[in-house]
């Protein structure tokens, strides 16, 4: 044997070693199976040291990965189920999500072949434990890469879900309270990532991010937003010193409308109360159009208050930050204005959060209601007479809206709710709201002048904001 052959051998990988797999989809299978025991949520895990540490072309196909099969789990179940032998057997989740990976490439990735994506499945089927396993997922992935595309009708609320892989029960909800229509443009929604939303403080700017290559469209809403249609807005000079922010364009302007509630009071100094502020963009909002009022920012998650004073610290004693529930302030008549900004369900955000959908049950939403009245309770209790309360939610569900609302009302002999029309007015009058949004709002004002903003008919994440006057 020569000295050639003999090295090339050396050299040789042991039969025994595992085959190589894309760091990013090793990345992804990590992270759902994280988010399949429930370990943590997916927003956390897509910002930690696994996904970090790889290389950007990688990060962003972990991204891609992870979200897509969390948007898309539902109908690739129904997929995946129609090729198995035997279609009711239960499958170990680590070799499920080997053929969710698989099946998403496959499905719904042009620019992945789909040798690549059943390759990686398959070796991540085995190195989990699963050898046995990996000779079907191989299957399963084949036969679904050579099968016809088929269409899925959207004619009814359960065809839509199943089309739109959503939850039957929640999209069956939407079609009752919303109609078919509105119901088929949550779910499409439901199926995009967001194009990033900015609050800009400098119009300025805007020319500094063309310049560093950031493409921006205007705003939908307000004149102080922008989305980002390209480039990477994180590595920009405005956004690494906090000259910008992203934020919802929905969420920008439940903070707006809240400021304009107390703009218009002559009592001075202010008292603004954020019950429920964490992260804190709102409260920024708020101390920006309010520039000497008061501001006590309150959050009861320890690790979230910490983060909010810290981004809060640059306003200095203008803001008291507080570590405190929501549901026993001790402040009674205290306050011209509480912005009530509630956790809920978060349905108006499956576009962002996918993976709401897979880990809420219908039974959620009567607890989450029960808390959101304790938190409004508060809340009216801690303003004084003549003050307001700005209710708000990212739930598209009545119980954690209008039900939550009137159940309070019912309750409290001093307390009116008065429609946001005058307040949707006064911020095209001050020239925070575009004209041309101005009708589309006060179409999609509640009976009782509530503002409902439903994803599809808004390019925004789903939000419900009322507003309740204390009175003698």
């Amino acid at each position: 044997m020569n000295a050639t052959r003999q090295a090339s051998i050396s050299r040789a990988a042991p039969k025994n070693r595992p085959a190589e797999i894309s760091p990013a989809r090793r990345a992804a299978f990590e992270i759902l199976m994280a988010i399949e025991r429930g370990q943590s949520h997916c927003d956390d895990l897509l910002r930690g040291k696994a996904v970090n540490i790889l290389s950007a072309p990688d990060r962003n196909l972990a991204n891609t990965l992870v979200l897509g099969v969390l948007r898309w789990q539902i109908r690739l179940d129904h997929q995946i189920k129609t090729l198995l032998k035997h279609p009711n057997a239960r499958l170990e989740p680590e070799v499920l999500i080997a053929l969710r990976l698989g099946a998403f490439q496959i499905l719904h990735l042009d620019r992945i072949p789909a040798h690549a994506a059943i390759d990686d499945s398959v070796e991540l089927a085995k190195q989990a434990g699963h050898r046995f396993a990996s000779g079907m997922v191989n299957v399963v992935l084949r036969k679904l890469a050579d099968s016809p595309a088929f269409a899925f009708s959207e004619n009814s609320a359960t065809n839509l879900a199943l089309a739109q892989a959503h939850p039957a029960w929640m999209v069956a909800r939407w079609a009752d309270f919303y109609g078919l229509g509105a119901a088929r443009a949550l779910c499409r929604h439901g199926q995009r990532q967001p194009a990033p939303a900015l609050r800009i403080h400098d119009p300025a700017i805007a020319d500094e991010l063309a310049a560093e290559g950031i493409q921006l469209a205007p705003a939908e809403l307000l004149y102080g937003a922008r989305t980002v249609l390209s480039g990477d807005i994180a590595s920009s000079a405005a956004f690494t010193q906090g000259r910008l922010r992203i934020q919802d364009e929905g969420s920008q302007l439940i903070a707006e409308l809240a400021s304009q509630c107390v703009q218009n009071l002559n009592r001075k100094p202010k008292r603004i109360l954020d019950s429920c502020a964490a992260p804190g963009n709102k409260t920024l909002i708020l101390a920006q159009r309010n520039l000497k009022a008061r501001i006590v920012a309150c959050e009861s998650s320890p690790r979230r208050f910490e983060q909010l004073r810290e981004r809060l610290a640059p306003l200095g004693d203008r803001i008291e930050c507080r570590l405190a529930d929501a549901t026993t302030l001790e402040e009674s008549s205290a306050f011209d204005l509480a912005l009530v900004d509630v956790p809920c369900s978060g349905t108006g955000t499956l576009g962002r959060n996918p993976e709401i959908r897979h880990r809420l049950q219908l039974d959620d939403l009567d607890r989450q209601a029960e808390r959101q009245r304790s938190i409004l309770r508060a809340a009216f209790r801690a303003v004084r007479i003549g003050g307001r309360v700005v209710y708000s939610t990212c739930s598209l569900e009545p119980e954690e809206n209008e039900h939550v609302v009137a159940a309070v009302l019912a309750e409290t002999t001093n307390a009116r709710q008065i429609s946001l029309a005058s307040s949707i007015e006064f911020l095209e009058r001050e020239c925070v709201l575009i004209p041309s949004a101005v009708k589309r709002l006060k179409d999609s004002l509640t009976s009782e002048g509530a503002l409902r903003l439903l994803p599809g008919a808004f390019s925004t994440d789903g939000f419900f904001v009322a507003l309740i006057e204390s009175v003698v």
